[in-house]
């Protein structure tokens, strides 16, 4: 996939954005290991949804600074490159360039929308690892810091491959719809089986044995480091060793999460910045689920529907094209009612006691 100065100078800049948030939120405001509490975890959840949002704005206005397209000729071969669900026939220059970036604002805020909301079942898990693993609070953050720096690592290669892929073999793309429809109906059987697990095997853990084998390790977190010196030799402790588990659980997070985001846009850089910005507000969002994650009850089903949503729409994306807006409007509809669903739950369940 070949990349012109206008995507490198944006994506660029888009990257050293990101790096200059993640220093800054390490190095000023969270210096010291402590608990999140609610108040300080909703603050950072209402700062990272807003930064998005933020970035949806430049895309609405400006979007078109992506791939440097300045002409009806550059539009429209990218339309047709990504399959945007538009037409620009007909339209004026300036006229073009508004359709195109309100089609692009949109698909990047519905795939920030899929994967914001994928998060937050994989935070269950992430909440499980800590408490199998008997991690303390205090060194949640620490951890869930260089685990969202490394997921963004692995998220780029596993974007731009799968575009590439997309791009060369487009029967790829039924690869990730039959694969999303069959997540779906598994997460949906698990949830009307109850079939969950409670709890982790610390002990046989492919990361565990992996690394139990080829490295030495030590039972004690040592203060919240990740390794230590004894006599010249490194020994790893169990921080570092969640922190491998929770990036082994990303990549295969990143196995439904940027599928479904396939769904709505081919653009890989779309694809990339809805998904960083989802794992941005991961963190706060961690701390802010802890404390609520019992009143989102119908969640899991949710997400079983909107996987299998996706995986249907990208199956029959060649007889059968949605806009965007209907796009974004059944993902949003799909959400609130899970979540309109257990809250009525939760108020039964009160009542009841």
């Amino acid at each position: 996939m070949l990349v012109n100065l206008n995507e490198l100078l944006f994506f660029s800049s888009f990257l050293v954005f990101i790096m200059l948030m993640l220093l800054l939120d390490l190095g000023v405001f969270q210096k010291d290991s402590h608990a999140m509490k609610f108040k300080e975890a909703l603050s950072w959840t209402i700062v990272w949804v807003s930064i998005s949002l933020l970035f949806y704005l430049l895309l609405r206005f400006h979007g078109n600074w992506i791939h440097g397209l300045d002409s009806l000729d550059a539009i429209q071969a990218r339309i047709a490159r990504f399959h945007h669900p538009i037409n620009i026939a007909g339209l004026s220059l300036d006229e073009a360039i508004h359709s195109y970036n309100k089609n692009l604002s949109l698909e990047y805020l519905t795939g920030y929308l899929i994967e914001y909301s994928l998060s937050v079942d994989n935070i269950f898990v992430i909440i499980l690892i800590f408490i199998s693993f008997n991690i303390r609070q205090k060194y949640y953050k620490r951890i869930l810091f260089w685990g969202i720096l490394g997921a963004i690592i692995m998220r780029f290669l596993f974007i731009f491959i799968s575009a590439a892929l997309i791009q060369r073999f487009a029967w790829f793309l039924y690869i990730f719809g039959g694969m999303l429809v069959i997540i779906g109906f598994k997460m949906g059987w698990e949830f009307f089986s109850e079939k969950t697990e409670e709890k982790i095997d610390t002990q046989h853990h492919p990361v565990v044995r992996f690394m139990s084998k080829y490295f030495r390790v030590t039972s004690e977190d040592h203060a919240g480091k990740f390794w230590i010196s004894k006599g010249n030799k490194i020994f790893f402790t169990p921080l570092f060793i969640v922190l491998l588990i929770i990036e082994f659980s990303d990549v295969l997070f990143a196995v439904d999460s940027v599928p479904a985001v396939f769904s709505v846009t081919r653009d890989p850089y779309i694809v990339f910045f809805s998904n960083i910005f989802a794992i941005l507000g991961l963190r706060s969002l961690f701390f802010l689920v802890m404390d609520v994650m019992n009143r989102f009850h119908y969640l899991k089903l949710g997400l079983a529907v909107l996987l299998c949503f996706v995986g249907v729409k990208m199956l029959v994306s060649e007889f059968f094209k949605l806009s965007t807006n209907h796009s974004l409007l059944i993902i949003a509809f799909i959400l609130a009612a899970s979540v309109i669903a257990s809250q009525f739950r939760s108020v039964i369940l009160k009542r009841s006691t």
